[in-house]
Order: structure tokens, then sequence, then C-alpha cells
């Protein structure tokens, strides 16, 4: 073990990171990189923002997205020849 290798493995490390938090920008993987940011907790979500809670893809092309406004919830289809809003569900503890 030479003494450039320790320095190797940091610079290889600060390399990997750096790639992920570039991720972060790039328009092809804000889904993926925003649901893991929705898994991990986060910060504290505004209450009338906009949250990505759940992707759950259909097949190659089409995801299917559970994106919360407030207090309700919107599905989404996107992916097709057009994306389409499938519904809003129900904010907690209202009637339906």
């Amino acid at each position: 073990m030479t003494a450039a290798s320790p320095l190797l493995a940091v610079l290889a490390l600060g390399a990997v990171i750096g790639l992920i938090l570039l991720a972060r920008h790039l328009p092809g993987l804000a889904p993926y990189v925003t649901r893991m940011a929705v898994r991990g907790g986060g910060g504290p979500v505004p209450p009338n923002g906009l949250v990505l809670e759940q992707v759950l893809a259909l097949d190659a092309r089409r995801r299917l997205l559970l994106v919360r406004c407030g207090p309700r919830r919107l599905l989404l289809l996107t992916g097709g020849p057009q994306d389409v809003a499938v519904g809003w569900t129900d904010a907690p503890g209202e009637p339906p």
C-alpha cells in the first residue's frame, strides 16, 4: 500500500458524492431523486406546497404519480400519448 492509496480513495469518494449531487439537476432523473428525498423525510413541507409522494412504474414509459397539494392528493398518469389527471383523492378526515 502506497501513500497515494488513501488519497485516491478520498478523491474517488468525493467524485461519487459530486455525481450524486449533480444528478439532482438532470431533468430525466428528477422523479427518482425526488422520490428518494420524500422517502428520506427531507425537510419541512410548506402547508400549500406540492410534494411528489409516490411513483409507480407501470411499464417502460408510463408512470403513475401521487402528488400531494396541501391536504389533497392527485393521481397522475404520465408517459403515454398525453398526461392524464386520473383524479383527486379525498383529504384526510373529510367524508367522501
